[in-house]
């Protein structure tokens, strides 16, 4: 299982998250986002990463051309899109991973009745699974039991990373606010027990 460190801003955090045992940082390249950042400002450190830590770059219903120069540009290992892309719509020669927002309709049972089919999602490595925002956790039950590998996040915490897990058993796990001092600026004591807490399970299992 891999732990991803998301709404990376600025070299400190990065690097004191790969120090802590990130094995994923994620850049958001949204405006919108309180954690937004440019390819200009990430050029002149991100190359300084280990080779070994996939960078994801977020986008939210962005152009696919614009996605693969930011991706060429500073050589992201993994698209995450988080809005209403359909696999006609995603780039090209990156890895994409498709976020999926549960927990917005309490009636939901299950998932197939959300989206018949996520667990397909073609031309997809993965599904993130996401909480309906603000660092809301969703029923993480909804998130297990499929054949495509699942990333959970959605208000993850150091506090409860350990409880999801076990309940899910995810491919990877991903938190930006729950390890944040600010929107943007994480807090890395947090940061390193959070990555402490996700991987406790897996040693359990080995």
């Amino acid at each position: 299982m891999f732990v991803k460190i998301c709404g990376i801003t600025n070299r400190e955090d990065a690097m004191a998250a790969v120090d802590a045992g990130a094995t994923a940082l994620g850049f958001i390249f949204y405006d919108r986002s309180s954690r937004a950042v440019t390819a200009a400002a990430l050029e002149s450190w991100i190359a300084d990463l280990p080779p070994n830590v996939w960078k994801v770059g977020v986008y939210v219903d962005e152009t696919p051309g614009n996605i693969g120069r930011i991706s060429r540009r500073l050589n992201l290992d993994v698209a995450q899109l988080h809005g209403a892309e359909t696999p006609d719509l995603y780039p090209q020669n990156i890895r994409i991973w498709k976020a999926i927002r549960l927990g917005t309709n309490p009636g939901h049972a299950d998932t197939s009745r959300v989206f018949p089919g996520a667990d397909e999602f073609p031309g997809t490595e993965a599904i993130l699974f996401d909480g309906p925002g603000n660092g809301q956790t969703f029923k993480w039950s909804l998130a297990a039991n499929f054949t495509k590998p699942v990333i959970l996040a959605g208000g993850l915490t150091p506090d409860n990373v350990h409880q999801a897990i076990e309940q899910t058993n995810p491919w990877g796990v991903d938190t930006a606010s729950g390890v944040e001092a600010s929107p943007g600026r994480k807090d890395h004591a947090r940061m390193k027990l959070f990555i402490k807490e996700a991987l406790r399970p897996c040693l359990l299992r080995s």
